[in-house]
């Protein structure tokens, strides 16, 4: 058996699905991170990462040898590692796995070693910021996550603040702490909330903002410092109780490291899709639980990716919780024809069963909505005097 053909196809909202095709006709499905993002006509910058790996390292190949295959994907370039690169190598890598797995007749997890768990826990997002028009974010964030709790989930997660100044004034900060003292009055105290400053703060202010939140027991404060102030961490995380997590922007176990070493987190957030697939990411989720500290995949894409997470979890024994954002999607469950696999039960997904990943794409679908215009326009946020502050 050998890997024959490939498409790598571009679908609404902004996510890209790889198909691997081998010579006895199975089908193996992975996602690719898009990085970067589709501005008019161009086309994102993973998708030429993909073509030179699968042509140089993945055609004509025998599927099964998912660690020669990554090694050659990896090492083979001597300008390795970063968001495009690895992400690339992530969507190839959970194809095969999944190739691998209909080959067993297993899930992948199976393959893995086997589950460490029954189930795997989930969080809901919760959007105080999503608008102009909020007039009173902390109600609209206590509602939402009133609602998701009523839904059967034990955790939420919201980004407490707005664009923020390098040091902000006291009125930001109380107004972070309106809005997640409100949520957190409105699901009690046997409901997590997780607090994501999602890169915003600068190291004073994610210091100061830290501090003033951590009367309400964040379950993890998320990017308190963008990747490249790692060093940051450190410091913030002796200031506080609250548990440190960060990871979606790094990209190997060679970044995690230094961060746990300097005991500067508690929870790693890589994003199977991003960095280097379910491969990669087993070893960080291993490296993790050699500091003690958990893992929380970062997932804030497609169906193709959230299977693959659920592998990582099931395996991982310190696997914490699982971020998804398409549970009432109903374009992402367009693309599923076994969407009883993503259906929540108390806020849990049970294990997939089926061989593989467990998810079977419907190819029509997507054959369908490929190459609908994608195109999507993020512009640099400002701060008051005009220069660009992070989003």
């Amino acid at each position: 058996m050998y890997v024959t053909e490939y498409d790598l196809y571009a679908v609404p909202p902004r996510w890209q699905f790889l198909r691997l095709e081998t010579s006895d006709g199975r089908v193996g499905w992975g996602e690719v991170y898009t990085k970067w993002h589709f501005a008019g006509d161009s086309e994102p910058a993973t998708r030429n990462a993909v073509d030179q790996l699968m042509h140089q390292y993945v055609l004509g190949e025998d599927p099964s040898r998912i660690e020669y295959l990554w090694q050659a994907m990896y090492r083979s370039s001597f300008y390795r590692g970063g968001p495009i690169h690895m992400s690339a190598i992530a969507g190839i890598d959970e194809a095969l796995w999944d190739l691998k797995g209909k080959a067993a007749g297993m899930p992948v997890y199976e393959l893995l070693g086997g589950p460490a768990r029954d189930r795997v826990r989930l969080y809901e997002h919760v959007r105080a910021h999503n608008g102009n028009d909020v007039t009173d974010p902390a109600a609209v964030a206590a509602d939402q996550a009133r609602e998701h709790v009523e839904r059967g989930f034990t955790a939420v997660k919201l980004v407490p603040t707005g664009g923020l100044e390098l040091i902000d004034t006291p009125a930001a900060i109380e107004s972070a702490r309106d809005i997640v003292g409100a949520v957190r009055e409105a699901v009690g105290p046997d409901i997590d909330v997780a607090l994501d400053f999602h890169g915003r703060t600068s190291k004073a202010m994610a210091r100061r903002l830290t501090r003033a939140l951590e009367e309400f027991d964040p379950m993890f404060v998320e990017e308190p410092a963008t990747p490249e102030h790692g060093h940051a961490l450190e410091r913030i995380a002796e200031g506080t109780t609250a548990p440190i997590a960060t990871g979606e922007r790094l990209y190997t176990r060679g970044e995690f490291r230094p961060l746990l070493e300097a005991d500067a987190v508690d929870v790693v957030q890589p994003d199977v899709s991003s960095a280097g697939g379910i491969t990669e990411t087993k070893k960080i989720a291993d490296l993790a639980a050699t500091y003690d500290a958990s893992i929380a995949p970062h997932c804030p894409i497609g169906p193709i990716a959230l299977a693959a997470s659920l592998h990582v979890d099931a395996v991982a024994p310190n696997a914490l919780i699982q971020e998804q954002v398409i549970l009432e999607d109903e374009t992402a469950m367009g693309y599923v024809e076994n969407d009883e696999l993503f259906e929540p039960n108390d806020g849990y997904l049970e294990l997939p069963e089926k061989p593989g990943l467990g998810i079977e794409i419907d190819e029509d679908r997507v054959q369908e909505l490929a190459g609908t215009n994608l195109a999507f326009d993020r512009s640099p946020g400002h701060r008051a005097d005009g220069s660009v502050g992070e989003r």
